[in-house]
């Protein structure tokens, strides 16, 4: 488990002066009216296209993976919007961070709260199952309003931008966990914590296995999951913040707990999950992080997707 990262004297030398920087523009960004917020976001996303040429092509192609039946049309409006959305997702990380408590609650409803509630009965562990919204930064502080729990993550490489990022994302919420401290996150669960994690991304071959997501029949999906379970116990559900069209805010949709996960089957887990994670991402899939290289790790000797 990590404590917030401790300001130092370090973090005001020269090669963090752009970080400060930034955070300073975006903190006086986030102050403006949410509905210039929201034309902003979308602007920016279109306008980054020209400069994020690479990252356009990794999006194309795992649409074409995922959906091999859609139309090309189709395909490049997807595409548009999936980059609105991540200039949205860049404001909504200061607003994640710098908004007060009271104007992120203005903006956005609960559906399922109960659920939670429920999975939490007992004392027990809950694992909180996530997908990479762009919306992610702004859905843990939201569902940290509603019940403080704890988060893996990947600590930051930039120390000033990890020390603010831990600041942020504790606003609301318990502890930060690194995705690496498996012990820590099995500890927190037996000790009845929630728990947030997310196992839609491409962790690479190591504690991973082949299963099929959407069209492709062989995505490396991690195995953390099926570990956590098997060691913690703990209740499943899924958590997501979509954002609602025209600028009129969000909702955070908790499901069920999951009742049929197969304990006993790593591939048939995995599928599951990935299946989880399908119906997820169709809620808003234009909100997605198509961006990342989600299919990079293949079987031994399998071609690049890329």
């Amino acid at each position: 488990m990590t404590d917030p990262q401790k300001f130092n004297s370090s973090l005001l030398r020269p090669r963090y002066w752009l970080t400060w920087f930034g955070l300073g523009v975006l903190f006086l960004l986030v102050q403006l009216p949410y509905s210039v917020l929201y034309r902003l976001g979308n602007w920016l996303g279109r306008t980054s296209m020209r400069f994020l040429k690479r990252r356009v092509s990794i999006t194309r192609r795992n649409l074409e993976l995922c959906f091999p039946e859609m139309d090309k049309a189709q395909l490049e409006r997807r595409i548009v919007s999936n980059f609105e959305s991540l200039g949205m997702g860049l404001i909504e990380t200061g607003m994640a961070w710098f908004w007060s408590d009271k104007r992120v609650k203005r903006w956005f409803d609960v559906s399922g709260l109960h659920h939670l509630k429920k999975a939490q009965e007992n004392n027990r562990g809950v694992l909180v199952i996530g997908v990479h919204f762009m919306s992610l930064e702004l859905g843990g502080r939201a569902m940290g309003l509603c019940q403080p729990m704890m988060a893996m993550y990947r600590p930051h490489n930039n120390k000033a931008m990890e020390v603010v990022q831990t600041w942020g994302r504790m606003r609301s919420n318990k502890a930060m966990l690194d995705r690496k401290d498996l012990r820590g996150m099995v500890r927190a669960l037996k000790n009845g914590e929630a728990v947030w994690f997310a196992p839609d991304q491409d962790y690479g071959p190591r504690g991973s296995v082949f299963a099929p997501l959407f069209a492709v029949d062989e995505a490396a999906t991690t195995s953390g999951t099926f570990m956590l379970v098997r060691l913690a116990k703990p209740a499943i559900i899924t958590v997501v913040l979509i954002r609602k069209e025209n600028g009129r805010g969000y909702e955070l949709v908790i499901q069920p707990a999951l009742e049929d996960y197969p304990i006993d089957d790593e591939m048939a887990a995995a599928s599951y999950m990935n299946k989880i994670i399908e119906r997820e991402i169709m809620r808003a899939p234009d909100q997605y992080l198509w961006l990342h290289r989600r299919f990079k790790t293949r079987p031994s000797g399998g071609a690049s997707l890329y």
